[in-house]
């Protein structure tokens, strides 16, 4: 059931980190193909603003999903909705302050950024000044988008975040052609398409939070500086990872600039954009590991995290593999769509493209082993790869390489840089596990002591009222291994049919086919655990029960019945699934 949910989740997602980077791509081919390369070299320079923003909305997203994953593991909704008006919040005041600070102190960013000073000789500072000013407006859309993402993740509402990027691509295609053959613009006027687009996508994905089905609520007394304070916390792993992409764009910058001079940091800025869309499937992958992990490691389940290693690293191999092989195959065209009339560049960029490419799985594969260690509380290694992999290797390969190789050296400190952070981390997972071990047990570093042992719990899927009858004589089984008393095996028994066969009967038949229970009896530290989780529609049957209290007796007996047997039932909706646990 996991390893579909995956598959489910990584489809949207990998849509959902295109929300930026499609938009920068129509950008970089309207502003290369129509306004030349001093406008290529200014949305090249002024990327790190751009980045900065990106930086604290994935910071938000990745505080959402490792607090959001904790509090609905353990079934707290409350702490959830604290987490949510808590990040609501945080992406308004930051977004709109930030919009004014970067209107107001526009000028002197753009000197910083190496745009120089504001002379009539040096146009390459105002078109860059006008790019900052179109997209900066478009901010609050910018990262709300973002933080809506894990959320309507996490609810299971993944149609509409594709409707929302659609929407959002015909949306800048449009308003850039418009820009371009029609207002006549400029680079002001591809940053003002870029924002209106982001607001189109936010709109259509803000509907859904103003829905009564919603499960996240704003509440202004759930904002709180603790929670406020975790949500931070949780991020900070990922926006250390973004600083370090601007910075590292920042020191290229001044390297290429130095061996390669503008022509080179235009074909930097093609190879970023079509790098950013290529990185869109490794960081699906690594998103869906961050979320999934934050869930399970909250839920201690040793197994579906040792799973989750497995699927996100063979998801981050084949897809990486196939991209690489088109963008091998595809790099003269991709980079025509840019730098057609600009044969220095054009050279540049195309071999630039190539080299880049090789980089990408290492890369998927660093990605997700670094979000998935942020889930399980390795906060220390997940900022040790951000460091190396985005920061310190590929800029200290790319001054090294770029002495003897001008840019191609800088293109080879990608490669370079991804793989050594690769190693290092099989190094130091070997060094953990005491031996060398390729293995996902050995990749996912859980203590000793995480979740239950082998012979405390027992796990089985079903699809069928047999099924459920196979799984009800397994787990008495299992309980009388275990030295439990005739009665104790009876209840926990029965609870399990009971509740199987409700869902099998009655979840089935609802939602099309394909459908499965999973189901974990855990024993440990004298508690009795039972979690089932399915994939069928929603369905709380604590609440339920609750609602049809006066109801006939004798109506909706089974979960009555296991209701009564049980010290505490806590249900959670999470990923699209059910999740019932009971506690015996």
């Amino acid at each position: 059931m996991i390893k579909k949910v995956f598959k489910q989740m990584l489809a949207t997602q990998i849509m959902s980190a295109m929300t930026v980077m499609i938009c920068m791509l129509i950008d970089s081919i309207m502003i290369g193909r129509f306004l030349g390369v001093d406008s290529m070299t200014a949305y090249g320079l002024a990327t790190p603003v751009l980045l900065i923003f990106a930086a604290f909305g994935s910071m938000l997203a990745a505080g959402i999903q490792v607090h959001s994953g904790k509090s609905m593991g353990s079934g707290n909704m409350e702490e959830t909705n604290a987490g949510f008006s808590s990040a609501v919040f945080l992406a308004a005041a930051v977004s709109f302050v930030g919009m004014a600070a970067v209107i107001i102190f526009v000028s002197p960013i753009c000197t910083l950024l190496g745009a120089g000073e504001n002379t009539p000789d040096n146009p390459v500072f105002g078109l860059t000044r006008d790019y900052i000013i179109g997209f900066i407006v478009g901010a609050p859309a910018f990262i709300f988008a973002q933080i809506m993402v894990p959320y309507m993740q996490i609810s299971g509402n993944r149609t509409r975040l594709v409707v929302a990027v659609a929407a959002m691509t015909v949306a800048d295609v449009t308003f850039d052609i418009l820009n371009v053959f029609v207002f006549k613009g400029g680079t002001l006027g591809m940053g003002l398409a870029s924002s209106i687009s982001y607001y189109i996508a936010f709109i259509i994905g803000a509907v859904y939070f103003f829905k009564k089905k919603c499960i996240f609520k704003f509440r202004r007394k759930l904002v709180k500086a603790k929670c406020t304070l975790g949500l931070l916390k949780y991020g900070v792993p990922t926006v250390i990872n973004q600083l370090c992409l601007v910075l590292l764009v920042f020191v290229l910058n001044k390297i290429l600039l130095e061996v390669g001079q503008n022509s080179a940091v235009a074909a930097y800025s093609v190879i970023s954009t079509v790098g950013n869309i290529c990185y869109c499937f490794g960081s699906g992958v690594a998103s869906v590991a961050l979320l999934m992990s934050a869930i399970f490691y909250s839920d201690e389940d040793r197994t579906e995290l040792r799973s989750l290693v497995k699927t996100m690293v063979f998801y981050s191999i084949v897809l990486d593999v196939i991209v690489i092989a088109v963008v091998l195959a595809a790099a003269p065209l991709l980079v025509n769509l840019f730098l057609a009339d600009e044969p220095g560049a054009y050279d540049m960029a195309v071999l630039g493209v190539r080299l880049f490419s090789l980089s990408l799985l290492p890369c998927a594969l660093n990605t997700s082993l670094k979000n998935y260690y942020q889930g399980v509380n390795r906060a220390g290694l997940t900022k040790l790869i951000s460091i190396l992999q985005n920061l310190a290797l590929p800029a200290l390969f790319a001054f090294i390489l770029s002495r003897f190789a001008g840019t191609t050296g800088v293109w080879l400190g990608f490669v370079c840089g991804e793989t050594l952070t690769l190693l290092i981390i099989s190094v130091l997972v070997w060094i953990k596990n005491g031996k060398i071990s390729f293995s996902p047990d050995a990749y996912a570093l859980l203590p000793a002591d995480f979740g239950a042992k082998e012979g405390e719990y027992m796990e089985v899927s079903l699809d069928s009222v047999s099924g459920a009858v196979d799984a009800s004589k397994a787990a008495e089984q299992f309980c009388r291994e275990r030295g439990e008393d005739a009665r104790t095996c009876y209840f926990i028994a029965l609870c399990i049919e009971e509740m199987a066969n409700n869902i099998v009967l009655h979840g089935f038949t609802k939602g099309g086919k394909g459908h499965s229970v999973d189901i974990r009896l855990t024993f440990k530290n004298g508690r009795r655990v039972i979690r089932i989780r399915d994939d069928c529609v929603n369905f709380d049957p604590v609440k339920y029960i609750e609602l049809h209290s006066d109801d006939d007796p004798i109506a909706h007996i089974g979960i009555r019945m296991v209701m009564k047997m049980v010290k505490s039932a806590n249900y959670v909706n999470s990923l699209g699934l059910n999740n019932l646990t009971l506690i015996l």
